[in-house]
């Protein structure tokens, strides 16, 4: 299979080999984005995130039925940190999309963040390209919820939703100091339960604390995902951010400081990978740990003589 013409065609098995090369770092995956990326940059990257068990996965499924309806093309992209397709709680949250697996709009695939630096790996960003590449209108992707690829999503994403649920309390002060930071919508997923309305109040008054006084707090919105209620509102309230960042610039600059970004952790990648591939032997590395131990060098004076052996 010619995964490059394949994916142009809008082939989801291309996309799906393409995407598990780029998990394993093979540099043919990478060439193959790198010519197709002019074709990049049309779909609209939402980042979900939020405590485990707010419905992040439940939101998505419900968005994702609404924009089909529209015959909006969707992709989904879901980190995990834990492991690739087995284990833990986010194997359970995909099994509620099983059945958007045969839409032929709909692509859905987890991937595992490996201990990349900031959550976020290589192959999440390459994922949410090859999706773009795939024609995708809308890419949601969705991290665990703990953990810094919650923080890191931003990166990645042109806006991000945090979902949370009633009776959080105490635990308000702690996300507001976390992923309230980086909301740019606020969904009150279980609204439902008799403490929704408090707990509304409680998230709109954490947002009035922010010191920057100029800064345009995220709209709050309750929601039911399982059955349904609010989710239209949700869509409304992301179309009306998206037209709204647009509009005042905000959109540009925020791709620009994730291009940034990715180009830097992406070399930061690189340069580790290097590393493990043998580019600097463990002979050379524990040599220059035991100049340091015994004081002949300095961890500073060390990193610049790694650097220079790397070629960097």
């Amino acid at each position: 299979m010619d995964l490059k013409e394949e994916l142009l065609k809008g082939n989801k098995l291309a996309a799906a080999k393409l995407i598990t090369l780029l998990e394993n770092k093979d540099e043919k995956a990478f060439g193959i984005i790198a010519e197709c990326f002019d074709r990049t940059g049309s779909a609209s990257v939402i980042g979900v995130t939020g405590p485990p068990g707010a419905g992040k996965s439940t939101l998505i499924d419900k968005l994702t039925k609404e924009l089909r309806k529209t015959k909006k093309r969707v992709g989904v992209v879901a980190v995990d940190p834990t492991s690739l397709f087995t284990g833990g709680a986010i194997l359970g949250d995909r099994v509620r999309m099983s059945d958007l697996a045969t839409d032929d709009g709909v692509f859905i695939r987890s991937l595992a963040a490996r201990g990349a630096l900031g959550g976020i790996s290589r192959a999440v960003f390459g994922a949410v390209k090859v999706l773009d590449i795939l024609g995708m209108d809308y890419i949601f992707v969705e991290t665990v919820g703990v953990g810094q690829s919650e923080i890191d999503i931003v990166r990645v994403a042109d806006m991000v939703i945090v979902t949370v649920v009633p009776g959080l309390g105490d635990e308000i002060q702690g996300l507001k100091a976390g992923i309230f930071e980086i909301a740019d919508l606020i969904v009150v997923n279980k609204a439902d339960r008799e403490d929704a309305d408090r707990t509304c109040i409680q998230i709109k008054s954490a947002l009035e604390l922010n010191p920057d006084k100029s800064a345009k707090n995220p709209a709050v919105i309750k929601a039911v995902a399982i059955d349904g209620t609010g989710v239209a509102d949700v869509l409304d309230g992301i179309g009306k951010y998206i037209a709204g960042a647009k509009d005042d610039g905000s959109w540009e600059t925020r791709r620009r400081e994730a291009v940034r970004h990715e180009m830097m952790s992406t070399a930061e990648e690189l340069f580790f990978d290097n590393i493990e591939r043998g580019a600097a032997s463990n002979r050379t590395i524990e040599g220059l740990i035991e100049k340091i131990i015994q004081k002949e060098l300095d961890p500073h004076s060390a990193a610049k003589s790694l650097l220079q052996r790397l070629q960097i």
